[in-house]
């Protein structure tokens, strides 16, 4: 129940902002509409295989989110008055990732009302993208949770805004990482933004998962996990 409590603590913080909010969804939905208007000649940009670029762009901003909040929580000393509740260190990591989730289902159903929109058919595969899409945010909530240990407010901003862009390059959102050249792939190939883009694209299409894909997102999603908890335990610890 205090994780719950947490939780909604940290959900009340993220919508005191709503102007964010809205820039965050809005920013999202207007690139899937645009892009559908543009008559560009490549599969990429077909409505069935740009909105799972779209999902993963926008849980981008949910890094951005998590990190701004906890930098905040740090200058705030909220942490500190915390701590001597009886809460555990992950139990502040696992109310912080609650919080997010009603932001990315928001997402996610508004990304998906406008893709059909567009020409998008519905199917059941809709409903296990959202879901595949909450397993894969939490990469990027553990990514906002380490880079808001580390940072100040300013610096979680541009740090925040830093995966924003390296996620935009890396993924293949817009264009095939082939394009780049095989240096320049093999690095996309081993970051996880692209097999987690692969990983909600696959789901939508119905089509069968990649073992590689899995195997490298599963490894950088376990290891963010580790040193998040790790990093945000002693930074509660230092900040003391």
């Amino acid at each position: 129940m205090r994780i719950i409590n947490f939780a909604k603590r940290n959900f009340k913080e993220l919508i005191r902002d709503p102007l964010s909010i809205v820039f965050t969804i809005i920013i999202p939905l207007f690139l899937l509409f645009i892009f559908q208007q543009i008559n560009i000649p490549s599969e990429a940009y077909n409505v069935e295989n740009f909105t799972p670029g779209i999902v993963v762009f926008g849980l981008t901003f949910v890094t951005l989110f998590t990190a701004t909040l906890i930098a905040n929580d740090r200058k705030s000393s909220f942490l500190i008055r915390l701590g001597i509740s009886p809460m555990k260190p992950y139990e502040y990591v696992l109310g912080y990732t609650l919080s997010v989730l009603p932001i990315i289902l928001l997402q996610d159903i508004l990304f998906f009302a406008l893709a059909m929109i567009l020409g998008l058919s519905f199917s059941l595969n809709m409903i296990f993208t959202i879901l595949a899409s909450l397993i894969v945010s939490i990469l990027f909530i553990m990514l906002g949770i380490l880079i808001g240990s580390l940072t100040s407010e300013k610096g979680a901003s541009g740090l925040g805004s830093m995966i924003v862009q390296l996620v935009v390059f890396t993924s293949g959102m817009y264009f095939s990482t082939e394009m780049m050249g095989d240096f320049m792939n093999t690095i996309c190939n081993i970051l996880p933004f692209k097999p987690g883009l692969n990983i909600v694209r696959d789901v939508l299409n119905g089509a069968s998962l990649d073992i590689k894909d899995i195997i490298i997102f599963s490894i950088y999603t376990v290891i963010l996990i580790i040193i998040s908890n790790i990093v945000f335990k002693k930074k509660m610890t230092n900040d003391k």
